[in-house]
């Protein structure tokens, strides 16, 4: 059976529960309390305060559909007496939803009642927030953004009669209410993730707290790390576009994750290379965690190999003080880091082509790092700068 969710207005009914108490929810889901929980905060919430009512409420779930390079959304589902579950959904999720009455509700933004048998909308016992619990009727009903992601609330029964139509009708008065509450916290999330996918974390709290005007610029004090894809201008030049982008992909999947897994911020990708820093108040963590973050990565390279196309990679390491801001022009703008130490590191990088290196430090790096499987490879002659630089490499 499939019907719309909302009765015919000759078949509503007086409200089964009192209006008072309806108001309630609604002013919950608006109000301040609500807005400050986490995702199971609100769905336990809300499950728990729709089964005071009466409703015979046997699994609520929400599917908030977001922007992010790897996720598509987060299902979050509640049942009485069981802990929350909270369910990120990769792009390839979808898959799972096809043909579904839910899918069906997400792409036409109509609202849906469904019983346990095939429907023209097709079945939904399958979808793992439902399986297997003895639901006789699901009541979809879209989360419908003006412009943006859809998601979906679904309110389920063990009742072999499913919700009555007074019961439907409370369900369509708080719609619009947890639309709302839903939609800012879909905004929240997607405004936290394009930040810190394409500018990352520490920089997105800077824009969050509006550092965001020209020139605003800290110093600080930093371990550097610079990763460049050796051979790679005679590699694009030979190979097929296609080619050339799945292995830069590839590459950075190895190098991203070394770096962030020891709390390392990506700063830029500069075509082939990759600039991070490691901010912290104690200098030897800083380093040792760039330092572990090297060594990660030249393990990776190491065994990397795609399309059957193996790289090499330089690494240089540096520890120093730097100016961390905006630069640009007018309402385009860019967060960089700038300085004497950041040329410092581009330059020692340079020198690993030179010294046929897979990775050099600084005397500065090396001392705080407190590595002891470091051996020095010389004073070196930098461009640009007027004294010759010692630097170290690790014994592999």
């Amino acid at each position: 059976m499939t019907t719309a969710i909302y009765a015919p207005a000759a078949e509503r009914q007086t409200d089964a529960v009192g209006t008072g108490a309806l108001l309630a929810i609604i002013e919950w889901l608006s109000g301040d309390e609500c807005h400050a929980l986490d995702d199971a905060g609100l769905v336990s919430g809300l499950g728990r305060r729709l089964q005071a009512l009466g409703l015979p409420l046997d699994r609520l779930t929400l599917h908030l559909m977001t922007l992010h390079p790897e996720l598509v959304g987060r299902t979050i589902a509640w049942a009485p007496g069981e802990p929350v579950e909270i369910h990120d959904r990769e792009h390839g999720a979808r898959v799972a939803i096809a043909n579904t009455p839910l899918r069906k509700v997400m792409e036409t933004r109509e609202p849906l009642v469904v019983g346990p048998g095939e429907s023209v909308h097709g079945r939904w016992q399958h979808i793992d927030v439902f399986a297997d619990r003895g639901l006789m009727q699901l009541v979809i009903a879209p989360l419908c953004n003006i412009d943006g992601p859809v998601g979906a609330a679904v309110f389920g029964t063990r009742r072999p009669a499913g919700f009555t139509a007074s019961e439907r009708q409370v369900i369509e008065r708080i719609l619009p209410a947890l639309r709302n509450t839903s939609e800012l916290r879909i905004l929240r999330q997607v405004e936290l993730s394009l930040l810190d996918t394409y500018v990352g974390p520490l920089t997105a709290s800077r824009i969050l707290a509006g550092r965001i005007r020209q020139g605003e610029i800290e110093s600080m004090e930093a371990a550097l790390l610079l990763c460049d894809l050796r051979g790679f201008t005679e590699l694009s030049n030979k190979l097929p576009g296609g080619t050339v982008l799945g292995l830069l992909n590839a590459y950075f999947d190895r190098v991203v994750p070394a770096i962030t897994r020891e709390g390392g911020e990506l700063l830029k990708f500069m075509g082939d290379a990759v600039l991070a820093f490691f901010p912290g108040y104690a200098a030897a963590h800083a380093c040792g965690a760039a330092l572990a973050s090297a060594r990660a990565i030249l393990d990776e390279i190491d065994c990397f190999q795609y399309d059957g196309i193996g790289v090499k990679a330089g690494i240089a390491l540096h520890y120093g003080e730097v100016s961390y801001g905006n630069i640009g022009s007018g309402r385009r703008l860019d967060f960089t880091l700038i300085g004497r130490d950041v040329n410092l590191v581009s330059r020692i990088q340079t020198a690993c082509s030179e010294l046929g290196e897979a990775l050099l430090m600084s005397e500065p790096f090396r001392e705080k790092a407190g590595a002891g499987d470091v051996m020095s490879v010389g004073a070196q002659g930098l461009k640009g700068f007027a004294e010759p630089v010692e630097l170290f490499t690790i014994v592999r």
